[in-house]
């Protein structure tokens, strides 16, 4: 199987709002960060991974139905990070040697982060 995105390409996953102003400061939060830059008044962008981006757009016609997964090296590591932040997970699922810890913004969009069993 081939790559589907080769060297240079970029990936952009949005999750889309009714109330940009109401749910930045979660994502903010979330993610550690403020964004690598913001495209508009009403949309900011983080990297998460070299040319791999996550978007918070406001587009109410389209908000609260992304679901995204990020898989990461030290999921434990991770998941204390954003607690001690003051978020906490919505769900944790398991499928055989992989847990996925599921948290939701405020307008209902999923954003998982994967990995190994502790």
């Amino acid at each position: 199987m081939s790559e589907f995105l080769s060297d240079g390409d970029e990936l952009f996953a949005a999750s889309c709002v009714k109330s940009y102003a109401a749910t930045y400061p979660w994502w903010e939060t979330l993610l550690g960060a403020p964004p690598s830059f913001k495209a508009t008044a009403t949309e900011a962008v983080w990297e998460v991974a070299p040319h791999r981006w996550i978007v918070l757009e406001q587009r109410p016609e389209r908000a609260g139905n992304a679901t995204h997964t990020l898989y990461v090296t030290d999921l434990d590591a991770r998941v204390a990070a954003i607690s001690a932040r003051g978020i906490e997970p919505s769900d944790t699922e398991v499928y055989g040697d992989v847990r996925k810890v599921v948290y939701r913004d405020p307008e209902g969009n999923e954003i998982g982060f994967g990995g190994s069993p502790a």
